[in-house]
């Protein structure tokens, strides 16, 4: 097997994972298992695997921006790391749409902002977050405005 060959292979898992993540329905509890857990498992085994056959072949490393740059000049070891941007955004893309989907947040909401975090990871994320903290301060909000409340501040 190549790098190209397992680049696109994981691009397909992933991929697949976020479709079925954004159109899935998700009311089903074993469904939610594929995009949450099992296509990140694999993605995560496939980077297991190259960090432990691979790593000793890079130069380089992590305490200088060269030392990275040397590290992933190695096309093993740029695919470890693109599988690890891969997986890690589709674990933080499921966490996050179980978040919107407690909060109230519809489908349609999600379907337009998870795209963002595959695409973009942290800002995607990070959009979502501010998504649901809107959505919740709305939703709560305007709820305790609406409930009839005692002069003093209890329950009628």
């Amino acid at each position: 097997m190549t790098p190209d060959f397992l680049f696109a292979l994981a691009g397909q898992i992933a991929m697949t994972g976020w479709v079925l993540l954004i159109l899935g329905p998700r009311r089903l509890p074993w469904f939610n298992l594929l995009p949450a857990f099992i296509l990140p498992g694999v993605l995560c085994l496939l980077y297991a695997v190259l960090v432990l056959t691979r790593f000793a072949e890079g130069q380089g490393g992590f305490g200088s921006l060269s030392e990275v740059r040397l590290l992933f000049a190695n096309d093993w070891l740029l695919l470890a790391g693109w599988i690890h941007y891969l997986a890690f955004d589709l674990m933080v893309g499921a966490l996050l749409a179980v978040r919107l989907d407690r909060a109230g947040v519809g489908r349609l909401m999600q379907g337009a902002i998870l795209p963002l975090v595959f695409l973009f990871g942290p800002l995607g994320a990070f959009l979502m977050l501010l998504l649901e903290a809107v959505h919740m301060s709305l939703r709560f909000g305007l709820a305790s405005r609406l409930s009839p409340r005692a002069p003093h501040g209890e329950l009628v």
